[in-house]
């Protein structure tokens, strides 16, 4: 018996039916926070529907004879539509396969998750959802940040940076989240990173709030930008960072003098 299939044997792991479609996160990159759960999918799995986040160690952990169908999406390149996703999940659970969506984080965390598991439903396909340690949170603690810290934020508040149609949130009240928030967490918020300052400084957010952007979260590739509300559009583009990042806002960032344990 190996490692894994004694993993497997000691925590009881679930069966992968077949027809059914296992909506699993990857993590945020680093192939070590990855749970069991994700594993045993990895090897059960006849199709693995796969993102661009997803590290090629994990890949290599899927059962060899599994069908890899990469759907990943990046910015101004070709990309599957997300009901094109949908429809291949369905199709291959209706063709009796067992079917892994696997993505980068959390499904339910800016992942488009319950998009396809409401497909799912309407399709009468019967499916699993398996949490990941989304960038967030897990990204952010690499870097030696903690989004809640009892001392310094008590409350941290996660948000994307633009909506389906590519642009800055217009539902967001920007002003509630400037004064509510210990810690701004955002996902995807580099490109309207000047806009969404704006907002927060005039929502009451000072210019001098401390900013931590990190890029690749995790992984070996990881770097770590710290600048202020009022120059983070500037900074990040001088500095040429690039995506994917999270960016947090807030004094649990300051924290990272002292808490940068990976160095």
């Amino acid at each position: 018996m190996n490692e894994f299939d004694q993993l497997t044997f000691d925590a009881r792991l679930p069966e992968f039916e077949a027809g059914s479609v296992w909506l699993v996160g990857a993590g945020p990159g680093d192939p070590g926070l990855v749970t069991l759960h994700a594993l045993n999918a990895l090897k059960q799995a006849d199709v693995v529907v796969y993102d661009a986040l997803v590290a090629e160690k994990i890949l290599g952990w899927a059962n060899p004879d599994a069908i890899m169908e990469f759907v990943g999406k990046r910015g101004g390149r070709p990309s599957p539509k997300q009901p094109e996703i949908n429809a291949s999940l369905i199709a291959h659970a209706q063709a009796g396969k067992r079917v892994l969506r696997l993505k980068g984080g959390d499904p339910f965390v800016f992942g488009r998750g319950a998009e396809e598991a409401l497909d799912l439903v309407a399709a009468n396909v019967p499916f699993r959802v398996v949490p990941g340690i989304t960038a967030g949170v897990g990204g952010l603690a690499y870097a030696g940040i903690p989004v809640t810290s009892k001392e310094v934020n008590q409350s941290v508040i996660f948000l994307t940076g633009h909506d389906q149609t590519g642009l800055s949130p217009a539902r967001i009240d920007w002003e509630s989240v400037a004064r509510s928030a210990g810690m701004i967490v955002m996902y995807m918020a580099m490109r309207h990173m000047d806009e969404i300052a704006e907002k927060l400084i005039a929502g009451g957010r000072p210019k001098d709030d401390p900013v931590a952007v990190v890029a690749n979260a995790t992984t070996p590739a990881m770097r770590v930008l710290e600048t202020t509300l009022a120059c983070a559009a500037a900074d990040i583009e001088a500095d040429g960072i690039g995506a994917p990042a999270i960016v947090s806002v807030g004094r649990g960032n300051l924290l990272r003098d002292k808490l940068d344990w990976n160095k």
